[in-house]
């Protein structure tokens, strides 16, 4: 098999995804890189076509992007799927979709602006507020009244979203899908104390969450941020390809679905390639032993008929 990754600036001196890239090279198969900040890329000759997949670790609105989106729009396997990941890098857009699509997400605002905060309803409060793009942790603030928003001191030029808060354990639980399996992951939370990172077991109903925010989303490897609160979990975050830290056997279950996804999505182009040759032999095959057609009651009339003596 033959594999794009598309590396984007901020992850060359990172261990993922070039460590699955490593991985899929020692069992193999062929890579190329794809350093869409530091090269060209041609669109209009065979070089899109010669991959059976292409993976991105993408920053918002990276390059890398729209080389996966023109990969998948002439039908090259892309992982994950650009919508899916333009759907989740947008956390307003994640939010309103996942709330329609019947997902437990809590009550959200979208702001404009960080003086429009202050119309955020009162009885929203406490409320968590925290960039919609998703980039910066760091600027996330638990806000229990109006009164603490106006001294609130924001970046201008940011978009944010004004979550409400709800009551939980203390810590985030990191639902990380590598492609067929679940795993979940204590992680501190940036509204309360450090916790210790660790595995815990994946319960009925964090497999049925995870399971529910990939059908939506569209997604193959991606992390859910999700609470354990009075009323069962509540998703707060999705990310598509996070860095896993923390779970194990990463690699080898990473590079395994890529080839999973890659060689199926080949067999479905062989299926395919296959019923069309054997639609056009059909197709050849039949044909009218005579193409003369005239009305009936011009049938006499016709010189080109052929008429045969029954007596």
């Amino acid at each position: 098999m033959y594999f794009c990754f598309i590396l984007e600036e901020r992850y060359v001196h990172k261990p993922m995804p070039m460590v699955v890239a490593d991985q899929l090279e020692q069992w193999g198969h062929k890579i190329d890189v794809l350093q869409p900040y530091a090269a060209v890329t041609s669109l209009t000759d065979l070089s899109l076509w010669k991959y059976d997949a292409y993976v991105l670790k993408t920053v918002s609105d990276g390059p890398g992007l729209t080389i996966l989106e023109a990969a998948e729009a002439i039908g090259i396997p892309t992982i994950n799927n650009s919508r899916a990941i333009r759907l989740v890098r947008d956390k307003a857009v994640a939010a309103a979709y996942a709330h329609a699509c019947g997902l437990p997400v809590p009550l959200t605002y979208f702001v404009g602006h960080p003086r429009a905060l202050s119309k955020v309803p009162h009885d929203a409060y406490p409320v968590v507020v925290k960039p919609s793009n998703g980039t910066s942790m760091q600027d996330i603030h638990l806000v229990r009244t109006p009164e603490e928003m106006a001294m609130l001191t924001l970046d201008e030029s940011t978009h944010y979203l004004a979550m409400r808060y709800v009551e939980n354990t203390g810590y985030d639980i990191k639902l990380y899908v590598t492609g067929q399996e679940v795993h979940a992951v204590t992680k501190s939370s940036p509204l309360h104390g450090q916790v210790q990172e660790d595995e815990i077991p994946v319960s009925r109903e964090m497999l049925k969450l995870a399971r529910q925010v990939g059908q939506v989303f569209g997604l193959d490897l991606y992390g859910v941020d999700v609470l354990e609160t009075s009323e069962g979990l509540v998703v707060v975050d999705i990310n598509d390809f996070p860095s896993f830290y923390g779970v194990p056997r990463k690699v080898g279950a990473i590079a395994e679905y890529i080839l999973h996804a890659a060689y199926r999505a080949r067999r479905e182009r062989e299926r395919h390639e296959e019923r069309r040759t054997l639609l056009q032999r059909r197709r050849a095959s039949l044909h009218r032993q005579d193409t003369t057609l005239v009305p009936a009651e011009l049938m006499r009339y016709n010189p080109n008929v052929k008429r045969v003596q029954t007596h």
